[in-house]
């Protein structure tokens, strides 16, 4: 990794550490309904204002000791480890882009790695993907796609982003239909912001995507369920998997896909 690519993941990473002190707040107000602006972000222990000093990411947890500094009241660990993740992913996409030479995917996968993140906490908190992040996916995906399509000059790509945001959203809206209950409109909604980015990536990354997910979502369900943690008739968020299963599209999609042609004895350029 040369010098000037080194500092462009490090940047992402700084960049990241940025977003995920916003998903914090995101994840803790969006699903109460609540603003993501105003007012300020406080200690809920005692509604102290959280000084700028004190809203450094992961710096002043680790200097605070984890406590608020007005009323010593603990807090979670968990508000640095989204800062965290945030920050790995993006500079791991970052990295995948300039490696796979992706560069006019990056500003998407990056808006769907935050979003991503955002979404994957709240379903595993609340059991719900908020229409207030899903569905303004929408549009910002669909200009981002377009953007790269510009970029790259390929028409067929954003093409395909459409018709693989389709399939998908038409898959799990079956699904849904045909399993009331078993599968949320939240999911059917996030499954066509999905798909049109698989799309966009290929054929491969759609079928891997897709498939990825229910395997994942399967495997994960039986260890729960085996182990006591799950009942059998529970429920398992689903947009975790879903969100696991895009990302293992997108990087290993066109790997899979050349794979399986060749042991299907197709010739593989």
């Amino acid at each position: 990794m040369s010098a000037a690519l080194a500092a462009l993941v490090v940047l992402a990473a700084v960049v990241g550490l940025a977003v995920g002190s916003f998903l914090n707040v995101v994840v803790h107000r969006v699903p109460a309904g609540a603003s993501v602006v105003r007012p300020p972000s406080a200690c809920p222990a005692c509604a102290s204002p959280v000084a700028a000093r004190d809203n450094v990411p992961v710096l002043s947890w680790v200097l605070l000791r984890g406590r608020c500094r007005s009323c010593a009241a603990r807090i979670s660990a968990r508000y640095p480890l989204v800062e965290l993740a945030t920050a790995g992913l993006f500079a791991a996409v970052t990295a995948w882009a300039a490696h796979e030479g992706r560069w006019a995917l990056l500003p998407v996968l990056l808006y769907l790695a935050a979003a991503g993140l955002a979404l994957a906490l709240i379903d595993l908190d609340v059991r719900r993907l908020p229409d207030a992040i899903v569905l303004p996916a929408y549009p910002v995906t669909a200009a981002l796609l377009g953007l790269a399509a510009v970029v790259e000059h390929d028409g067929a790509a954003a093409l395909r982003a459409l018709a693989g945001g389709l399939l998908l959203y038409g898959l799990y809206f079956a699904l849904a239909v045909a399993r009331p209950g078993g599968m949320g409109f939240g999911d059917v909604k996030l499954a066509g912001v999905l798909g049109a980015v698989l799309g966009y990536a290929g054929w491969s990354a759609l079928a891997v995507g897709a498939f990825s997910a229910f395997v994942l979502g399967g495997l994960v369900g039986v260890a729960l369920v085996a182990s006591g943690v799950l009942r059998r008739r529970g429920h398992l968020p689903f947009g975790p998997f879903m969100l696991v299963g895009a990302a293992l599209g997108v990087v290993a999609g066109g790997a899979v896909g050349h794979w399986y042609l060749a042991l299907s004895g197709f010739p593989v350029t």
